[in-house]
This record gives structure tokens, C-alpha cells and sequence, in this order.
């Protein structure tokens, strides 16, 4: 039982009374990552601020901040999805490509207030969302076309999307700008 769930004996325990520990565990480190990631953009410096991330992905770092705070939302409605056993099968790389591509354009001009407190927010409320999965939620798989039409579990899809991209994204920047 998480420390926000109503403590009940073992067996009388309702669907309400229930807080995944998973689900839980889950969301804080959404929050961790996050957290990462906004202590060490808030620290760049206005040049920092506008290198590209790499040779092959020109997008400034302060746009990576930005999509990695812009897309919580849409990660955790895969993750939605998927628990609800629905296949996903629109998503392609081509299509993520296509959408990366025209949010670095979009966002060019981002401040690094404006983009910190939307990765604030973004991840609060993606934390949030995923507090109230259920084990059963996180356990349902489904086919996922990111992942070659495999059926993965929502769990996974977490994992993969909401929690691993502000890790990804900040060992890139570190890399980018030599820390």
C-alpha cells in the first residue's frame, strides 16, 4: 500500500481503497527523471542553451527540453490505451520523425522558463495519471506498432516512453555539451 492509499486489513481491501504500488513506483520515478532533467537544463547557460544535440539530430538542446516536456501527455494516452487492450497501430517512426521534426521548427524560439514549467507540469500530470493505474492495467498487453506490432504491456509502454525519455534525452544533452 502506497503512502497515499487507505490503509485496510489485508482482505477487505475495495477497488477505491487500492493504490498500485507498481503504478506508484512508476510515477516517482517519472518525477526523478524529470527532476534531472529540469535541475541540469535550469543550470545551462543561453549558448548551452542553443546547441545541437548532435551531429545527427540538429535539434537544439532547449528544444529536446521542450519535446521531452511536450509529449508526457501523449505517452501516457499509449499507456492509456494499451491498458484498455486496444491495439496502437498508427504510431510509426516516420510518423514520430515527422512530428519531432515540425515541434523543433514550432519551437525554435522557446524560452528555458517557459519550457521548464511546462516539463514541470507535463510531468506532474503525467505522474499523476499513472498513480491511478491498476496492477491489472499495467499487466493488460497489447499489440504496439513502435514496438514492431509486439504485444507489450502498458507497464512496458511506461517504462519505455514517460519514464526512460527524460533519462535518454539528458544523457544525450550531457553528451552534447561535454558533462
Amino acid at each position: 500500500m502506497s503512502a497515499t492509499a487507505k490503509e485496510t486489513p489485508i482482505g477487505t481491501e475495495t477497488i477505491s481503497d487500492a493504490t498500485s504500488r507498481r503504478a506508484a513506483a512508476l510515477a516517482d520515478r517519472i518525477e526523478q527523471g524529470a527532476a534531472g532533467l529540469a535541475a541540469f537544463a535550469e543550470g545551462l547557460s543561453e549558448a548551452e542553451w542553443l546547441v545541437p544535440v548532435s551531429t545527427t539530430d540538429l535539434r537544439p538542446v532547449g528544444v529536446i527540453v521542450h519535446h521531452v516536456a511536450s509529449v508526457y501527455p501523449i505517452e501516457v494516452e499509449v499507456a492509456k490505451t494499451i491498458a484498455s487492450g486496444q491495439a496502437i497501430t498508427e504510431v510509426t517512426w516516420e510518423a514520430i520523425a515527422e512530428m519531432n521534426a515540425k515541434h523543433a521548427t514550432d519551437q525554435a524560439s522557446t524560452t528555458k522558463e517557459e519550457t521548464l514549467e511546462l516539463l514541470r507540469r507535463n510531468s506532474r500530470e503525467a505522474a499523476a495519471s499513472v498513480r491511478e493505474f491498476t496492477d491489472e492495467q499495467l499487466d493488460q498487453a497489447a499489440p504496439f506498432s513502435l514496438s514492431f506490432g509486439a504485444p507489450v504491456t502498458a507497464q512496458f509502454v511506461i517504462e519505455d516512453h514517460a519514464l526512460r525519455h527524460s533519462w535518454h534525452h539528458l544523457a544525450r544533452i550531457r553528451k552534447a555539451l561535454g558533462r
